[in-house]
């Protein structure tokens, strides 16, 4: 059994690391974002140009909460340096399917000849984009981004008919690091 399970995590010079309690706060070029992890038994302070996240005589489940916060503030750190971008794309056979974007949701008309619009939710500072068959979502914040897309993608799902032959919807097909 180990007495402390610790992760470091690099901070690039162009990025800010504050911690306040167990409050997360990365700052870089492409914006700010804020974390909570009070909920997390583990201990994260900056030290110098890293962070590091340990907890003492940790048990099974802290011992991976450890990994868990540390990828979290690793995610962090890509998102308000590059951003992430996630790449959709329209599928249909029969019914053009029309997509457009409206404030903060995201409206699939015509789908599989239905006359209602679906609608999906953009969840938190996300962008969305129509792009010819594409559906492109940005952000700095990677929970953001791949939520919209769950849920774009999930708007599109075909109920009651045989999936293997109704291939219509929206489905992720790239998901990348940048804007």
């Amino acid at each position: 059994m180990k007495m402390v399970e610790t992760r470091v995590v690099e901070i690039p010079e162009n990025v800010k690391v504050t911690v306040k309690g167990r409050v997360v706060e990365v700052s870089g070029e492409k914006g700010t974002l804020v974390r909570d992890f009070s909920h997390a038994p583990v201990s994260i302070r900056v030290e110098g140009n890293t962070v590091k996240v340990e907890a003492l005589w940790p048990r099974k489940r802290e011992a991976a909460l450890v990994g868990t916060v540390a990828s979290h503030i690793e995610n962090m750190i890509t998102g308000v340096t590059e951003g992430f971008t996630y790449k959709l794309k329209i599928v249909y056979s029969h019914f053009p399917i029309s997509v457009k974007v409206e404030g903060d949701k995201v409206l699939i008309g015509n789908f599989v000849g239905e006359r209602g619009f679906r609608v999906a939710k953009i969840v938190g500072d996300a962008k969305v984009s129509i792009e010819g068959d594409d559906v492109i979502v940005k952000g700095i914040n990677i929970e953001d981004v791949g939520q919209t897309a769950a849920n774009i993608e999930q708007a599109t799902k075909v109920k009651n008919k045989d999936p293997r032959v109704f291939l219509d919807g929206i489905y992720i097909y790239e998901k990348s690091k940048g804007m």
